[in-house]
């Protein structure tokens, strides 16, 4: 496990169905590389890698494939806006090389973008950061209570659907089922309450859906729309796309996964490895959110998000700041609550893990890692999919997130000293 996710182990670990995070629970369920580029910096001399350390970055990418039984890994690392590695290693489908500018699903980096749409019309005034939701949804339960930062910093005490093992069931027995925002947030609600809003941290993809709701319901407006409008077109990001289907652009990478083994009963020396590049993937976020990109496009927007390129200063600090460093505490029947801190805490809608801010997407065959490091002006992003040895004999991924690994190991070599 990487040192610095040792405060969330379960980022590490197999999901219900590959929770977007990678802090769901296990309980049912889911080399050939060349350079593509890489280009030294035309910064200073102090900024610039040494050439050693760009080598250092091809060997941990290339043993990583063999260490990690990956099918493929997509990688750029940047320091400022200069790219000094862009990569593409082994197969999207077998005979078809992954490549650079391949599609794939964003995930949890969706997350930092969600919470950063709300942010913005917290700065225009259209909402307030400490404003109860109950004004826009007044039904939910404890609406009068919860507010847009209890849900952008997992603070809500809404379940997370994904922890709901009938969810995590159904999901696996039908992957193209295209579940509605109403399903979901009835598998969510269908679980007691654990802690009040604002008592506790516990990660939660329903507060990420009730939170893009009472958005549009506040604005008027399609979430799609917004995001578009207020991150997408500002930040350059041509290569991000919502589709609320299985649609993905070609070039698509390709996902294979095992982990529906279980579920399917396979028995014991079958081998059993599908396809999982289209599975329905609604359930993941909020309706408008659910997006593909390519790995430049991840890069740049973890990278804009933890500058704060979009918002203003008090509320950029908010998004990522240690307000939550010393919150939260272990409890029964929750997977993911925890004391927070500087090696594994969490802002709006960003990790914050030992100087990084990122986000760490892990389902359906899909893994990847995505931060920037504000000491060092360091963005690095890594998606890679699974061979067929990466799963382990029930369909676990036995080396969990190993984007995860992956990030950690470039960020040490770019950060030593």
């Amino acid at each position: 496990m990487p040192a610095a996710f040792a405060a969330f182990p379960e980022l590490s670990r197999r999901s219900v169905v590959g929770s977007l995070a990678g802090v769901s629970a296990g309980a049912v369920i889911v080399r050939s590389g060349v350079l593509a580029q890489s280009t030294p910096s035309a910064a200073s001399p102090a900024a610039s890698p040494a050439v050693d350390d760009i080598g250092a970055i091809q060997q941990i990418l290339d043993a990583a494939m063999d260490d990690y039984k990956l099918r493929s890994i997509i990688a750029t690392v940047r320091r400022g806006d200069e790219e000094l590695l862009l990569t593409a290693l082994g197969e999207s489908m077998t005979g078809v090389r992954a490549t650079t500018d391949m599609y794939f699903r964003n995930g949890a980096v969706a997350t930092a973008l969600i919470a950063t749409v709300m942010l913005i019309l917290v700065d225009h005034g259209t909402l307030g950061l400490d404003e109860p939701i109950g004004t826009w949804l007044p039904d939910l339960p404890d609406s009068d209570k919860v507010t847009f930062r209890m849900l952008a910093n997992m603070t809500s005490g809404y379940r997370d659907y994904v922890q709901n093992p009938d969810f995590g069931m159904a999901q696996q027995k039908n992957p193209f089922h295209s579940f509605t925002r109403e399903e979901l947030l009835q598998y969510a609600f269908a679980q007691p309450r654990i802690f009040a809003p604002g008592e506790n941290w516990e990660y939660s993809h329903a507060g990420y859906q009730i939170m893009g709701w009472a958005i549009e319901r506040a604005t008027g407006e399609t979430f799609e729309g917004l995001m578009q409008r207020l991150v997408l077109d500002p930040l350059g990001l041509k290569q991000t796309f919502a589709y609320q289907t299985a649609i993905i652009p070609k070039p698509a990478l390709h996902a294979f996964s095992s982990e529906r083994r279980q579920t399917l009963q396979i028995p014991d020396g079958v081998g059993f490895y599908e396809e999982s590049t289209y599975w329905d993937p609604a359930w993941t976020i909020t309706k408008g959110a659910v997006q593909v990109q390519t790995i430049r496009d991840m890069a740049t927007a973890m990278m804009h998000v933890g500058k704060g390129t979009l918002l203003s200063p008090a509320l950029h600090e908010d998004q990522v700041g240690p307000s939550l460093d010393g919150f939260g505490q272990p409890q029964e029947g929750c997977n993911s609550c925890r004391t927070l801190g500087p090696e594994g805490g969490y802002g709006l809608g960003v990790f914050r893990l030992n100087g990084w801010l990122m986000q760490s997407p892990l389902f359906c065959g899909y893994a990847g890692t995505a931060g920037y490091h504000p000491e060092h002006d360091l963005t690095v992003a890594v998606q890679v999919t699974f061979a067929e040895d990466s799963f382990d004999s029930a369909g676990d991924y036995q080396f969990g997130n190993s984007s995860t690994t992956i990030f950690e190991r470039i960020g040490e070599a770019l950060t030593k000293g």
